[in-house]
């Protein structure tokens, strides 16, 4: 007979929604319901408790967006009900569609420990006792639901301050029901045939059994006794569900996991809160299912946890002992691994990995990153540096043009380091475990001529509930049945173990993985970016001059304070703060913390140099590229003659700079068209065009506002330099350079540039104030150079990446917006311009031919961006960028000119000259970090790496006295390989490696 598949479907689906879910609840009790709202900020349980709550009707209207309200369930458990089968169902208001997006609440017993979460997929609570008698506190947050169906429509949820006051969400059923747990059995029996029958292929012969078994389970129920029929009707499922899954089936380990955004849609305050709620329902479900196990990443989520539920931290940490409750990652926070500077990069790992050690004794060898927006080609040696051997990512499946040729594969990076490396084929880290998912992952998995398992992270994320018992239903049917892979529920480090040890001869990807999307991350809130790239400039010195100051005179070393302030600057770094794309209220915040971050450390500077030069009234430099504190002469001290700026009014109207090193041109209209290297006459600029060309462009992307940059901007470009300034001055300083000030107003902003020129200097200094109200506009800096460039080297972390600057493949067309650091370097044999920033760094490259051959390179800096989702004042306001132009440059000059922009010298006023503690002599290799180690030891830590890209020696000579010293891992652990501090023999590094020495004091 045969089975029409549409019939069969439609009439299972109104099977299920009219009968089959309503049975798994036989009975309900409705409990009494009170509530108090919180007027400001969530308060702790105790503070809840003890208000006055009043009686709440069923369907209230309550939440004001971000608000907080307190319900009291109580009631009776009714006689006759079997216990083991009573739990609460309470719906704040859920829509099931968004889970983690709108309401969330934490129940909580009466002596304030946490019961589990509720969720629009996970809504029950067990019973708070065996009394029967109930009573139930449950913590209500009326999160907005801030992205809605992503239309990227302006919105003032995003701010506290003009988010309204309206009720959002009306109170749904709360009672206490009793489960009919065969019924339920059921309906996770039918829902996991019905995907498998939608999957399969029409002609399949499997395909025909289970719509069969479908129909004739249809045919068996009672519509009036669902509860008396649904044993019978498992077993007419039985056979279809213990039909064993082919010998060549694809294998699957499932991870519990759920992927919680550090902040994102909703501030941190309210992370702290998702967090504490996963958590809990991780733990519940463990209670239940002794195979389920949980994986979760970012220390700074249990430090959270352990900081504001203490209760629950024990649970965790015993859920770790266990093997069940599993950390990953090993770093502070699933950060961007793009903009965070190289010693940043570093602490990510070395800060979430010594927590994991000291709390639980775990060493995580799986980095866990599965959500950030590209990963940087240096990451390989960071991670292996940091004791890790396996990496996950799952974003590189967004990309929109060139899908990664590999699921599994060895990731090596800049310096040749690999580490070997999944993208799961699920193209999900929050899998729900349905035969579609399932059965994609087969499909999709790239690698099955040779490899036969991939991992599925599943859990509703971003305090959406993480995993349900449900999904565990589906995992244990899915664990070996006909038609789909074998499903095994398992940790990281179960599937990485596996995978490594039957390919461990799998395919290399060479450099970054670039994300073929997001690009506009490495522009959005350009002041969270200012905020970060100063803050890891001051941690450097804070760093360095805390140190000197312990060895030299005997300071304390300030351990906690530099801590605490660099778990702030990590925390910031997460993958939705500092790449821009987060709401109002958290890039509001993160202004605040990095003004007190700045604070904190100038302190610590101003402290331990104050510390090492002691009283006196002279002028001193602390030069923290050097490490060094030398004289320095007065500002205003006449300059001399061959070291002078000379400036000449031109005929046009424009000016020409110059000194013994450089002289610059600047036009009538404000732009620098003609650099010139005195020493070989060489014209860096390029015919026709300028090294300060500012541009604005339409920035409305299809989709994703503050995260993405398409490439139709370039279309629309509108010059700013078109006709003559507002104001055009010209004037001299005390030191003797000349500063050329331009300001112009365009739309509705203005910028006011400063052109300067030192005396001695081989760059020409570019700075910019703006006052900037566009709105979906892209401003660029773009930089014309007569260099016949097929490439540009573009700073990423110790080291550099190529960017061509041409688009002969997909690959390199789709790069057209790429990542730098603090410089770029556009150079041909023999010459090259290095430009470096201070704040910036989307970048792109472009070449054009010129009339009678040649070609011209110009590199674009993109500044400022104004999109209106999901801050819709985004990047409105005042801004400062600093940005510097060197011509006749080597890489190694655009090295040294990005720390000198980024470090600029300080003066002090005292009595004494200070010796660099390490003087490294060398071409390429570069003393990055200068600290006392993290265990209190007091040993010196002195980190290097080779900037160049090439073999390099450096002759490294401590300037105090020293017992011993060795070569340590990024934790500062020994490798076995001793210095010898007793000659000047030469270091030998590879290209691009980092170095970590560890030197024992004498004494």
């Amino acid at each position: 007979m045969h089975v029409d598949p549409t019939r069969v479907e439609a009439r299972l689906q109104r099977f299920i929604r009219e009968r089959l879910e309503p049975a798994v609840h036989r009975a309900s009790s409705p409990l009494k319901v009170e509530h108090w709202s919180v007027p400001d900020e969530p308060v702790p349980f105790a503070t809840a408790v003890a208000q006055g709550f009043t009686p709440t009707a069923p369907g209230w209207r309550w939440g004001a967006a971000w608000s907080t309200t307190w319900f009291r369930l109580t009631g009776e458990v009714p006689a006759g009900w079997d216990p083991d089968l009573v739990e609460i169902t309470c719906d704040l208001g859920f829509t099931a569609d968004r889970p983690g997006f709108q309401v969330e609440g934490l129940a909580h017993r009466t002596d304030g420990t946490v019961i589990k979460a509720v969720s629009p997929r996970s809504h029950h609570i067990p019973l708070p006792d065996e009394t029967g008698r109930v009573v139930v506190y449950v913590e209500g947050a009326a999160n907005p639901d801030v992205a809605g169906e992503y239309t990227f429509a302006p919105t003032g949820l995003g701010d506290r301050a003009t988010a309204g006051g309206a009720p959002l969400y009306s109170l749904g059923e709360i009672a206490l029901v009793l489960r009919d747990r065969v019924a339920w059995e059921l309906l996770q029996d039918v829902r996991l045939l019905a995907g498998l029958a939608r999957e399969l292929p029409d002609d399949a012969p499997r395909r025909a059994r289970v719509l069969r078994a479908l129909e004739r389970m249809l045919d068996l129920v009672d519509p009036d006794d669902v509860a008396g029929s649904a044993a019978a009707a498992r077993e007419v499922l039985a056979p279809v569900l213990a039909a064993p899954a082919n010998a060549s089936s694809h294998r699957v380990v499932a991870v519990g996991h759920a992927h919680i955004d550090s902040a994102w849609l909703w501030p941190v305050r309210e992370t702290v809160r998702k967090v504490t709620r996963t958590f809990a329902n991780a733990l519940d479900l463990m209670e239940e299912h002794p195979e389920f196990v949980f994986a979760a990443s970012s220390a700074q989520q249990y430090a959270w946890l352990k900081e504001h539920r203490p209760e629950l931290f024990e649970r965790v940490r015993a859920g770790v002992h266990g093997g069940r409750f599993v950390p990953v990652g090993g770093m502070w926070v699933e950060s961007d691994t793009n903009m965070p500077g190289g010693e940043a990069m570093i602490r990510q790992f070395t800060a979430g990995k010594r927590f994991f050690l000291e709390e639980f004794g775990v060493e995580t060898e799986e980095v866990w990153l599965p959500d950030s927006f590209g990963y940087s080609a240096a990451l390989p040696q960071i991670v292996a540096g940091a004791g890790n051997r396996w990496f996950l990512t799952q974003k590189m499946s967004w990309n929109q043009v060139n899908p990664l040729p590999h699921h599994t594969f060895w990731w090596e990076g800049i310096d040749g380091t690999r580490v070997f490396t999944h993208l799961p084929p699920a193209d999900t880290y929050g899998s729900q475990l349905t035969p579609d998912e399932l059965l994609h992952a087969e499909r999709n998995f790239r690698d099955a001529g040779d490899a036969t398992v991939s991992l599925v992270p599943f859990g509703w994320g971003d305090g959406g509930g993480g995993p349900t018992r449900e999904m565990l239903a589906a995992a244990d049917r899915s664990r070996d049945v006909e038609g789909l892979p074998r499903v095994e529920i398992g940790t990281p480090r179960r599937f990485f173990a596996e995978a490594e040890a039957e390919y461990p001869d799998a395919p290399v990807w060479s450099g970054e993985m670039y994300l073929e999307l997001h690009r506009g991350t490495y522009t959005s809130q350009a002041r969270t970016k200012r905020g970060n790239r100063r803050s890891e400039h001051l941690l450097h010195e804070a760093e360095l001059w805390a140190t000197t100051a312990a060895v030299r005179v005997g300071a304390t070393y300030p351990h906690e304070r530099l801590r605490r302030t660099w778990e702030r600057v990590l925390l910031l770094q997460f993958h939705d703060i500092l790449p821009g794309s987060s709401i109002a209220w958290v890039h509001r915040e993160a202004e605040r913390d990095y003004a007190a971050i700045a604070d904190e450390l100038t302190s610590i500077i101003d402290e331990s140099l104050a510390a090492l030069v002691g009283r006196g009234d002279s002028t001193l430099a602390a030069d923290a590229t050097t490490g060094a504190i030398t004289e320095r002469p007065d500002a205003a001290r006449t300059v001399r003659p061959e070291a002078s700026v000379n400036v000449s009014a031109l005929e046009d109207g424009g000016y020409e700079l110059a000194n013994d090193r450089i002289r610059a041109v600047v036009d009538r209209r404000g732009r620098i068209v003609s650099l010139v290297d005195a020493a070989t006459g060489r014209e860096a600029v390029a015919p026709g065009g300028a090294v300060n060309r500012l541009v604005l462009h339409r920035d409305t992307p299809t989709e994703w506002d503050a995260w993405d940059i398409d490439a139709h901007y370039r279309r629309s470009a509108v010059p700013l330099d078109g006709d003559e300034p507002d104001v055009f001055e010209v004037t001299t300083e005390e030191n003797g350079s000349v500063e050329v000030a331009i300001t112009r107003s365009f739309a509705r902003s203005r910028v006011v540039q400063r052109i300067t020129l030192a005396p001695g200097a081989s760059a020409l200094d570019l700075a910019f104030d703006f006052d900037w109200h566009e709105q979906q506009k892209l401003l660029k800096l773009y930089v014309d150079l007569d260099v016949h460039a097929d490439e540009v080297l573009a700073e990423t972390q110790f080291g550099y990446v190529k960017r061509a600057t041409h688009e002969n493949t997909s690959w390199e067309a789709a790069r057209y917006e790429f990542c730098a650091h603090r410089w770029a370097y556009i150079g041909e044999p023999g010459y090259g311009v290095a430009v470096a920033n201070d704040s910036t760094y989307g970048h792109d490259a472009t070449r054009m031919p010129r009339t009678g051959g040649g070609r011209t390179t110009t590199l674009g800096l993109s500044l400022l961006r104004a999109p209106r989702f999901p801050d819709p004042h985004a990047d409105q306001g005042s801004h400062t960028m600093r940005v510097s132009i060197s011509p006749r440059a080597s890489v190694r000059d655009a090295v040294d000119a990005g720390r000198r922009l980024n470090l600029p010298r300080r003066s002090v006023t005292g009595g004494r000259i200070v010796e660099p503690l390490f003087t490294v002599e060398s071409d390429s290799v570069v003393a990055e970090t200068v600290k006392l180690a993290d265990d209190g030891s007091g040993d010196v830590i002195l980190r290097l790496y080779e900037s160049l890209g090439g073999r390099g020696t450096a002759v490294v000579a401590p300037r105090f006295e020293v017992a011993d010293a060795e070569r340590t891992d990024l934790l500062e652990r020994p490798t076995g390989v001793r210095i010898d501090t007793s000659t000047e023999a030469p270091l030998e590094l590879r290209p691009f490696e980092i170095v970590t020495l560890r030197y024992r004091r004498k004494g």
